[in-house]
């Protein structure tokens, strides 16, 4: 009987990685992958330990897959991800339903799982940090990701210990693959169609890997894509920074694939507030980062994520960060509460009041809107580069992206995607781009 499994992915960009390539694991064992959970003989949830009540969501989707099934035969229900490696055999007592928990670092060991439980109907729990043999293992099944974006992770892992941040207890210390291993998955990507690659770390700007005493940095994987003669764009994420040195700044002069949109976290405009974080950065190096580049592009732009209601964040530390994003204008950012998660040095510390931070929050909200609002009504009768993903649901628009990573959506026809073409924007909104194919542009597929 033909296998068949649903995967459901939360979270971060490197989840979804995750889930690309542990379904070409289970390939391997006679699976193929099914958009209809209710044809599963195999359901897995990838989960994400970093919003609040994430360990509710899960219980909560359990409850649901039990619904679905109730009348069906059961699925092999696996938990896969940082929930799973926080709470491993808590998961297993708590939700009888559930038969498999597998961490992010133990994803080689799914398909041994996976037949071990079909064989002797026994729990499974795989948590162990095994970051290295996971690589070398995943590093010898083909990447068939076939996007024409495809995300690429090269590094995992954090030795920063922000105190609100649960990354270094569930995906482990920092650990920087083999300098080959990412260009020969690169290649694999291109052949696939890829015209866009994203490198992906917890702390991407921190990869280092060394080999016969040379150290290989991002800024000389950067290097090596931008060589690739059918890759267009290259993009990394998320950065620290602390590890936005000269020489990754530097590839900005150099790379035309590099694209001019720097995703850099700063969390806070305040320096106590970044103290208190253990952020090891302060407003003045970030604004110097800023300044670097801005000098040696004036296009690029900034985006960035904010942490509001930290413990002890007061008016003046508030009306600091208010004074940061007037300053750098993030074109693009992500902005919540503090919500303590357990286990981190923030856990139990005293809240700030929750509605001053929900007014805190939507005063910054209407500001970083605002901004990308101007942005995008700033290109409005403009002609842009967008790179063609795919169509869109009404099968008709095409959607695409500009360099700086904003949406657009236009009319053309499927022999545009993969494709860099030349989009007149008409009107736009905060999120999105609307606009249509230039004549140039549609002369150039016809």
């Amino acid at each position: 009987m033909l296998k068949k499994i649903f995967i459901k992915t939360f979270g971060c960009q490197m989840n979804e990685y995750d889930s690309n390539r542990i379904f070409d694991t289970v390939k391997k064992i006679g699976f193929e992958r099914t958009e209809k959970y209710v044809d599963a003989n195999c359901y897995l949830l990838n989960t994400c330990h970093i919003r609040d009540k994430a360990k509710e969501k899960v219980y909560h989707e359990i409850g649901r897959v039990k619904k679905i099934f109730r009348e069906k035969k059961k699925p092999i229900v696996i938990v896969a991800g940082c929930v799973a490696q926080a709470e491993n055999q808590e998961m297993l007592k708590r939700e009888p339903y559930i038969d498999i928990v597998i961490g992010p670092q133990s994803y080689h060991k799914i398909n041994e799982a996976i037949l071990n439980h079909s064989k002797n109907k026994k729990k499974e729990e795989e948590t162990e940090f095994d970051t290295i043999s996971k690589f070398n293992y995943l590093s010898q099944i083909k990447n068939k990701d076939s996007k024409v974006s495809s995300f690429l992770t090269i590094q995992e892992g954090c030795d920063k210990f922000c105190h609100f941040c649960v990354v270094p207890y569930t995906r482990g210390p920092e650990y920087s693959r083999p300098f080959d291993q990412i260009i020969n998955e690169t290649k694999e990507l291109i052949q696939s169609g890829a015209k866009e690659i994203i490198l992906l770390g917890q702390n991407v700007n921190a990869y280092s890997y060394n080999e016969e005493g040379k150290e290989y940095r991002l800024s000389d994987l950067l290097i090596k894509l931008d060589s690739f003669d059918k890759l267009e764009r290259i993009r990394y994420t998320t950065s620290h920074p602390k590890d936005m040195t000269d020489d990754l700044i530097n590839v900005y002069k150099t790379s035309s694939k590099l694209m001019p949109l720097v995703h850099l976290p700063v969390q806070s405009g305040s320096n106590k507030i970044l103290n208190l974080m253990n952020r090891k950065h302060t407003i003045e190096e970030y604004v110097v980062i800023y300044e670097k580049l801005k000098k040696i592009n004036p296009k690029i732009e900034f985006s960035s994520d904010f942490i509001i209601g930290y413990p002890e964040e007061d008016k003046q530390d508030f009306k600091m960060t208010m004074e940061l994003i007037e300053k750098i204008k993030f074109i693009n950012s992500y902005s919540f509460i503090f919500s303590p998660r357990p286990g981190t040095v923030a856990a139990d510390l005293k809240l700030v009041d929750h509605k001053e931070s929900k007014q805190r929050l939507e005063i910054i909200q209407e500001k970083l809107f605002n901004n990308q609002i101007k942005k995008n009504k700033s290109l409005e009768n403009k002609i842009l580069n967008v790179l063609v993903e795919n169509k869109m649901k009404d099968g008709i628009k095409l959607f695409g992206r500009t360099e700086f990573m904003t949406s657009v959506i236009f009319d053309g026809n499927i022999e545009n995607i993969g494709k860099i073409v030349q989009v007149e924007i008409i009107s736009s909104n905060q999120n999105s781009l609307f606009g249509k194919l230039t004549e140039s542009s549609k002369k150039k597929v016809a």
